[in-house]
């Protein structure tokens, strides 16, 4: 798929009062280590498994469905969707990914995108679906970290023959970026970097 703009990014459009609320409710809740689709699959997560993990992923989550959150952020993502002129058909917002990354932690080049559309009948919100659109929000002040910076990687597109990466950090700014596109997160190499991601899904392209 051939884009014009491979994310589009709202910048300070969150409260501080928000961003403190998120972080505050994330971390009042039991974290998760962060997986990938390779180990959801199999189900497994042993020692060799979690040691292969952390070479492409190393980060906590917590995951939220509160409606108050959606409420405040899905407007962005579909003024979004338009003014980026991706006109994605989507219905359906994944719950919410509160994510940790303290230090030396990151992600890895990686896209959001899964290679076959959700397949559990009994979930009917996610059924038949994929991943179009990604959101980011960082939610950390940046005098409060450093690293941990958010880049994207335009692979086979004639903007850049080379990997062109860009860097977003600001406390209350939303990225929004088709589920596709390859980026990653490097890693913090100080204090603690606090981000909400949402993938918001609907039936696949025609």
């Amino acid at each position: 798929m051939i884009l014009q703009n491979y994310y589009y990014y709202f910048q300070n459009v969150l409260t501080p009062r928000f961003c403190d609320e998120i972080i505050k409710y994330g971390n009042s809740q039991q974290e998760k280590l962060a997986l990938t689709e390779d180990i959801v699959k199999n189900g497994k997560l042993s020692q060799t498994n979690i040691k292969d993990l952390k070479k492409k992923r190393d980060s906590n989550v917590v995951f939220m469905d509160d409606r108050w959150i959606y409420k405040e952020i899905q407007p962005f993502i579909h003024q979004a969707n338009k003014l980026a002129g991706w006109n994605f058909d989507w219905d359906f917002s994944e719950s919410c990914q509160f994510t940790k990354y303290k230090l030396n932690q990151f992600y890895d080049w990686h896209c959001d995108s899964f290679s076959l559309p959700y397949g559990d009948p009994n979930d009917k919100n996610k059924y038949g679906k994929i991943r179009k659109l990604s959101v980011t929000c960082s939610l950390s002040d940046p005098k409060d970290y450093k690293g941990g910076e958010l880049e994207f990687d335009y692979r086979n597109s004639d903007k850049a023959s080379i990997a062109k990466c860009t860097k977003i950090a600001p406390r209350g700014s939303i990225v929004v970026f088709p589920s596709h596109v390859w980026h990653r997160v490097k890693p913090v190499t100080k204090g603690v970097r606090y981000s909400l991601v949402i993938w918001n899904i609907g039936y696949p392209f025609k």
